[in-house]
């Protein structure tokens, strides 16, 4: 439980001399997350802040927004048949009065660590309702300079302990809009990280994210600006290129949505208003 690499041979050529030493590995395992003792999804996840990622998934699918909406959540004994604890399955029971999703979706509800939640029926399947608004109560959005965004790979990559070990995981990290860091997760699935910093939130009773700065390494999926929404993060950067349905989401609930985010370049999809621009756009 929560071992996060392993060693494995490797024979290494460089310049033609080869060599056997050990390399380091990120761990790659599948979880099982059940609601209400049902199986709901199976996972490729990197072990550890397994909690935090089912709840964390629960909040994307609309399932929980509040703290109080959870009863608990706990590993199953006896995964297997010898009755042995995998700590690969968690069960997650909700508070007494929260209503049970509709668990039979025409819906393969399998998740990898490279495209994330796969098979949904329809778009219409994804769109869920946000329960939070994307800006603070008084309606004041974040604003946030673009030279702070532009430092947030850099710190992001520099928090990545596990990375610098294996160079095989993703991260999600939350910053404040002054660039504060507040939390950064890792695993080999980006849409994993996120999960692990959502679900890390809810259990602590801070959704909705609606002061933070989502900044993830790799590209901007839908499934992500998804998760973005869900949980009232107003802002969500990228280092790599976002898909056309997460700019599409963004541009529909208001999302700011950053990609390419790489020195001081930057390219901004949607939600252009929470950034303080000098100088105004122009088209060309």
């Amino acid at each position: 439980m929560g071992r996060v690499t392993e060693r494995r041979r490797v024979i290494r050529i460089r310049d033609g001399a080869v060599s056997t030493r050990p390399d380091t590995l990120v761990v790659e395992e599948p979880l099982e997350i059940r609601l209400g003792g049902k199986p709901l999804a199976i996972t490729m996840r990197t072990p550890g802040d397994d909690f935090a990622l089912a709840a964390g998934f629960l909040v994307s699918e609309g399932v929980l927004a509040r703290a109080d909406e959870l009863a608990n959540i706990v590993y199953c004994a006896g995964a297997t048949e010898d009755g042995g604890n995998t700590y690969n399955v968690v069960d997650v029971r909700l508070a007494e009065g929260v209503p049970l999703p509709d668990i039979t979706l025409e819906r393969n509800v399998y998740t990898t660590s490279s495209c994330g939640l796969c098979g949904k029926a329809s778009l219409d399947a994804v769109r869920t309702i946000a329960r939070w608004p994307l800006d603070s109560p008084s309606g004041d959005p974040v604003r946030i300079d673009p030279a702070t965004l532009a430092a947030l790979p850099d710190r992001l990559r520099a928090a990545q302990r596990v990375f610098e070990r294996t160079g095989g995981l993703h991260a999600a990290a939350l910053f404040t809009a002054d660039g504060e860091l507040l939390d950064i997760r890792e695993d080999v699935g980006r849409h994993n990280a996120v999960d692990k910093i959502v679900g890390r939130a809810l259990q602590d009773g801070r959704l909705p994210l609606s002061s933070c700065v989502l900044m993830v390494s790799g590209r901007a999926s839908f499934e992500l600006a998804q998760k973005a929404v869900m949980a009232g993060i107003p802002v969500l950067a990228a280092v790599s290129a976002p898909s056309s349905l997460a700019v599409d989401l963004a541009a529909e609930t208001g999302l700011t949505l950053v990609g390419f985010l790489r020195g001081a370049s930057m390219n901004v999809y949607a939600g252009e208003h929470r950034l303080t621009l000098g100088t105004a756009a122009t088209t060309g």
